[in-house]
């Protein structure tokens, strides 16, 4: 399984926020440390705000922020989200599939309980979880010059 490209990012950019606690984020910073296009990062970032993860203020000093706590934002809910389909097999949409064993396949059913284990794993790893060691990721990141007490808070 491969999670898109978008799903990616969403990812990274809510690492990003949760790392710039509650400082407004701002979509050039994380095209410039991710090195990601801008772009991109702005359909990421209007539908992490659609879906209720950013919460966005416009203007010349405008940018985003979590609109919820990194511990109530979970890594499997974000991936539901963003995933389109989460069709690892072609009969797994049946209005598509010419497999002509569909009716009697087993790996279908073993595929569809996989799939279903990885995101409940998942549904248990919050975005807290994924800037745990926050220090070192806002130093990487070029946070550092910020205040010292986002780095203690949590």
């Amino acid at each position: 399984m491969r999670l898109t490209t978008q799903t990616d990012y969403a990812l990274r950019v809510l690492m990003h926020a949760a790392l710039a606690h509650t400082e407004l984020d701002r979509i050039d910073a994380v095209a410039k440390d991710f090195r990601i296009s801008r772009n991109h990062l702005s359909k990421v970032v209007h539908n992490l705000s659609a879906n209720g993860y950013l919460e966005t203020v416009r203007g010349r000093k405008g940018g985003f922020r979590l609109a919820k706590s990194p511990c109530e934002i979970s890594v499997g809910g974000v991936i539901r989200d963003f995933e389109p389909d989460f069709n690892l097999v072609e009969c797994f949409d049946s209005s598509k599939s010419q497999c002509c064993i569909q009716k009697n396949c087993v790996l279908a059913g073993e595929l569809g309980r996989a799939l279903g284990a990885f995101l409940e794993s998942l549904d248990g790893v919050m975005l807290s979880d994924l800037v745990e060691p926050r220090r070192s990721l806002r130093a990487q990141l070029g946070f550092a010059d910020l205040s010292q007490r986002a780095d203690t808070d949590q």
